[in-house]
């Protein structure tokens, strides 16, 4: 007897509408805690402000390695497009839920090799800058070791392949530490592209992309200055890329869509040659060419 196809993609459309409603539900209850609607404390008081970095020497030194901090000049006027606003986000949820189903062996092969190699937890979360600088809970598989420091880039970090899980160098090399994201994606916090988020205390590169308007739109799982350099980018330049982004988004519909399908294919591209990722991070190759002058 053959296979009743017709019943079969009856019941797969079915188990995978059950499964989209589901993960709309526990997305609308997570969905408040993952901005600390809850935690006022936890919150961005530069949520909505256009700022600028002062440099200070009193103050502590924050994550892109500079003792200063945010003042606020004004407030964002951004008005997101009907693109940005309504077909970018359906793509987002439609594509971060085939994510979410296709790459659950993945997910599942991750937790265990990171289960096996460490034990503790297998995802973290960190607070991040989503759309209008407003602080969200960003999900990552750990590639790192428990005792690594938690809010600290990794180009911060005094030798950081000492802190790397064995199977660590892997899922970084392949972007697999990333994958957690896509249900940042599905929640609405992140887009699939868009600005990378930047940590909570990385003032210096908040201030410099909200000199090209970055901070309005949403950050996303890879973007412009991924494909054009990623970790070896200086921050001014990284922000810059993001601004050209911005500018396109913000422009026509036919704009927007053309950049984001130009940075998949590129993300693409860059993820399959292990493209950009130096570990020492944000503006590695600058710093390697400094000390070569030096010798």
């Amino acid at each position: 007897m053959g296979i009743n196809w017709t019943k079969t993609f009856a019941v797969a459309g079915a188990a995978l509408g059950t499964a989209f409603v589901a993960l709309n539900v526990i997305a609308k209850n997570k969905k408040s805690g993952s901005v600390y609607r809850n935690e006022p404390d936890q919150q961005n008081k530069m949520q909505g402000k256009k700022v600028v970095f002062v440099e200070d020497e009193n103050d502590p030194i924050n994550a892109d390695g500079k003792c200063g901090h945010l003042e606020a000049i004004g407030e964002s006027e951004h008005i997101p497009t009907v693109y940005e606003r309504y077909i970018k986000r359906a793509f987002d949820v439609s594509l971060s839920f085939c994510g979410l189903v296709a790459l659950s062996p993945v997910f599942a092969a991750t937790a265990l090799a990171i289960k096996l190699d460490d034990p503790g937890p297998v995802l973290f979360t960190q607070k991040r800058v989503g759309q209008d600088k407003q602080y969200f809970m960003l999900h990552k598989f750990r590639s790192m070791k428990m005792c690594t420091p938690h809010d600290v880039p990794t180009h911060m970090l005094d030798n950081p392949d000492q802190y790397l899980l064995k199977v660590g160098k892997v899922i970084r090399k392949l972007s697999i530490d990333e994958l957690p994201q896509i249900w940042d994606i599905f929640i609405g916090n992140m887009s699939i592209i868009g600005p990378r988020p930047a940590l909570w205390n990385q003032d210096y590169l908040t201030s410099e992309r909200d000199r090209y308007g970055a901070n309005d739109i949403k950050p996303g799982l890879t973007g412009l200055a991924q494909i054009k350099g990623r970790d070896e980018l200086e921050i001014p330049e990284k922000a810059r890329l993001d601004g050209v982004y911005t500018d396109a988004l913000k422009g026509s519909s036919a704009n927007g869509l053309l950049m984001d399908m130009k940075v998949f294919m590129g993300s693409v591209s860059s993820v399959l040659r292990s493209e950009g990722i130096v570990e020492g991070g944000t503006g590695q190759m600058a710093k390697e060419f400094k000390k070569a002058e030096k010798r």
